[in-house]
């Protein structure tokens, strides 16, 4: 959809890893949340104001490569593109990397839900405010 990726530093602390220092496979998913999360604070919308309105962005599904591994005290950054944005739901494309290397990357749709966790159009402020932030 657009190669537009909103990038967010990451910085691996000892709660991230293993007794051995490697970030625990499950904490990129803690990263790529934090980047799905800043994204639309970027945008105006922290997780406050969604839930405000009864509303929930729930993890739908998601597909995960692992390359290699981060480390202790290693310097990430956490990239979020959209791949496809309907009414009800956004697929990112997010790729966790060390500089140049790609260390993980995943597809994550997320679906926007009522408090009652049933599908539902997101806010038409949400969902105006992300085209226009893929049309800059």
């Amino acid at each position: 959809m657009s190669n537009k990726e909103f990038l967010l530093p990451v910085r691996v602390y000892i709660e991230d890893t293993d007794a051995g220092g490697i970030v625990y496979y499950v904490n990129y998913l803690k990263f790529m949340e934090r980047g799905r999360t800043e994204f639309l604070r970027s945008l105006g919308y922290g997780k406050t104001s969604v839930l405000d309105d009864g509303l929930l962005f729930v993890v739908h599904s998601l597909s995960v490569d692992y390359h290699q591994p981060a480390k202790l005290d290693d310097e990430l950054s956490v990239s979020s593109a959209i791949l496809k944005l309907a009414r009800s739901y956004i697929v990112f494309k997010q790729q966790v990397r060390r500089e140049q290397a790609l260390l993980c990357d995943a597809e994550v749709t997320v679906a926007c839900v009522t408090d009652r966790l049933k599908p539902t159009a997101m806010p038409i402020g949400i969902y105006e405010s992300v085209i226009q932030y893929l049309q800059q």
